[in-house]
């Protein structure tokens, strides 16, 4: 079933006899889901030849196979084409279009126009044509501003002014900073340095500046009109920058948002999965008691947070909660950390100090990776655990203290216990209440949450509007995540670092989480170790053949002709480029991006 968000052949229609242009509706994988009795007109294909099928059926143009502008600019207008009518023959056409997205920013498909060039449209009715374009780019909360070289606001889209409460003719001639703020388009901002040097930027975050000082949040991608090609064309005007603006809905309530509305966050942990839910109501049943608890766990599945929510719902919430990692100092230190000590107590004690149980007094103390205690230090906090007391380091005075101890680990520490490397005594005194967290892979219904509250929180730091690509995602959704939540987010700060626009594809994730785990134990093991320097090899033995990566499955036969050679010349540079996307991309001149995309259209890998 097509994308709801997408139009329907009642609506398709409704906009032929609006722009008087042939019009057809894509899905994300840029199958034709909707087409106008013009747009078949034009094409020379009958609706049942097209529909359901890849729109390179319908709109055989060159230019297409390259790549989709429409779905890699979000917008289009004027485009030059060749297309190859259904029966063979060419004509020259215009070609319009406007991707369209969910309110999470995942792409749905697009809306396209096409009409002949045949020079007979005035200059007037190619105006009045744009302007359907911008009344359903209008309805779908997108806008476009254009601009001099300057930064003078020239064209925009019909319902921006009433919008912001301005007359059109106090918009035309405005400064572009005075619409779009000086951060991104002061004088020397480096966003509008880079667009007018002629570079691209997608996704930013900015607010257009209403007439009453109001602030309208908006996602704004900004791109010379050279890379637009015939965005603004017939304008009468020397346009050289246009800007692309669509409303931005509320990110910190759509971070990390479940089908009916609701934030699934607990305390600050963002889950929907049962397992989790089970761990939340534990929390919730111990907030009033004294209980010490041991979080185990995997590492990175989330035991601080875990123990900061059981603080912070306890009576003791408004106290203080204190962290103290025992695998991160030496014991003699350690020791000097958790009791604090007396001045001269040791080299370099110039002063008394307290301990972490002072500092905790009234509140929690949360110690992490417990399994790394030393002995001897095991035997001091069985003690404080048991009298609630202790002496600093060089001092004969008891002290009491009143503290909840939360204490978590990755290790199993039964085992520890067996092999006498744990007391059993302060592990049965730690263990009072046990939470074991599961990991990532078993609770895979949080993980689409949980990346989406990355890409907003990364985002929001970096002023851009991020998204991943269906296939990044699925990728995502299918690698195990060996490190759980913490090399999830590490993963999507590597993938934002190196994407080139708003949108991160699968070529943008770290190849641990792409590449499967077999192919890649399979070329580190045909890697030959260091050997010394042997003779020549013998006369006529044949070299020896690189090792064939998994995905190298050949060229699909049912491609035509001239897909089967682009495919073949993508092929070969994959292979000589070792398989590394980046320098294949390089040595074929295009982008990784596009790369990826073809990739995917041709099936190869």
């Amino acid at each position: 079933m097509p994308h709801p968000l997408l139009p329907d052949k009642r609506a398709i229609e409704w906009m032929e006899r609006l722009t008087k242009r042939g019009c057809f509706a894509v899905d994300a994988d840029r199958n034709i889901v909707a087409i106008g009795p013009l747009a078949v007109s034009i094409t020379g294909y009958s609706e049942g030849e097209v529909l359901g099928r890849h729109c390179l059926t319908a709109v055989r143009c060159h230019h297409c196979v390259e790549g989709c502008g429409v779905m890699d600019r979000g917008q289009v207008q004027g485009a030059k084409l060749t297309l190859f009518r259904g029966d063979g023959t060419r004509v020259e056409i215009r070609k319009s279009g406007v991707a369209l997205r969910d309110e999470s920013g995942d792409l749905v498909g697009a809306v396209e126009q096409l009409w002949e060039e045949d020079g007979a449209e005035t200059h007037d009715e190619a105006m009045a044509a744009d302007q359907s374009l911008d009344r359903i780019l209008t309805a779908l909360g997108r806008w476009y501003v254009a601009t001099d070289r300057s930064g003078v606001i020239l064209r925009f889209s019909e319902g921006l002014p009433a919008a912001l409460g301005y007359a059109p003719k106090q918009l035309q001639e405005l400064p572009i900073e005075r619409l779009l703020g000086e951060a991104l388009f002061g004088e020397d901002a480096e966003f509008r340095t880079a667009v007018m040097a002629g570079e691209r930027r997608e996704g930013w975050h900015s607010d257009l500046i209403a007439a009453d000082e109001r602030l309208v949040p908006v996602s704004l991608s900004a791109a010379p009109v050279g890379m637009m090609p015939g965005a603004i064309e017939g304008s009468g005007c020397h346009v050289d920058s246009a800007m692309l603006v669509m409303i931005r809905p509320d990110e910190e309530r759509r971070a990390a948002r479940t089908d009916d509305g609701e934030i699934p966050t607990f305390s600050g942990i963002i889950a929907r999965s049962a397992s989790m839910h089970r761990v939340f109501r534990l929390i919730d049943q111990i907030r009033d008691t004294e209980a010490n608890v041991l979080i185990t766990g995997e590492s990175g599945t989330g035991k601080e947070l875990v123990a900061k929510a059981i603080h912070a719902r306890s009576f003791r919430g408004a106290g203080p909660f204190v962290v103290v990692n025992c695998g991160a100092l030496p014991e003699a230190l350690l020791e000097s950390e958790l009791f604090g000590h007396a001045r001269g107590s040791f080299t370099g004690a110039v002063r008394d100090k307290p301990g972490r149980f002072e500092v905790a007094d009234g509140g929690t103390l949360f110690l992490d990776e417990i399994g790394d205690l030393p002995l001897p230090l095991q035997v001091k906090l069985l003690r404080v655990l048991q009298e609630r007391s202790f002496e600093r380091l060089g001092e004969n005075r008891t002290r009491t203290v009143d503290v909840r101890v939360l204490s978590a680990t990755h290790v199993d520490l039964e085992r520890a216990v067996d092999e006498r490397r744990f007391r059993d005594d302060l592990y049965y005194r730690l263990r009072v209440v046990p939470i074991e967290l599961p990991p990532l892979r078993e609770r895979r219904e949080d993980l689409e949450l949980l990346i989406r509250h990355f890409l907003g929180r990364i985002g929001r730091s970096r002023n851009r509007a991020l998204r991943l690509s269906p296939g990044a995602m699925r990728a995502m959704l299918s690698y195990d995540w060996p490190g759980n939540v913490r090399e999830l987010m590490n993963a999507i700060e590597y993938a934002t670092a190196v994407c080139d626009g708003q949108t991160i594809h699968d070529g943008d994730l770290p190849d641990v989480i792409t590449q499967p785990r077999e192919s890649r134990w399979q070329r580190s093991a045909s890697v030959p170790a260091p050997q010394a320097p042997q003779g020549p090899p013998a006369r006529g033995a044949p070299p020896p053949a690189p090792p064939p990566p998994s995905w190298d499955t050949g060229i699909p036969a049912d491609l035509r002709s001239a897909e089967r050679a682009e495919a073949q010349e993508i092929l070969e540079a994959m292979r000589a480029a070792g398989f590394r996307k980046g320098v294949a991309a390089k040595a074929l001149g295009m982008s990784r991006t596009t790369l990826w995309r073809k990739l995917k259209q041709y099936r190869i890998g």
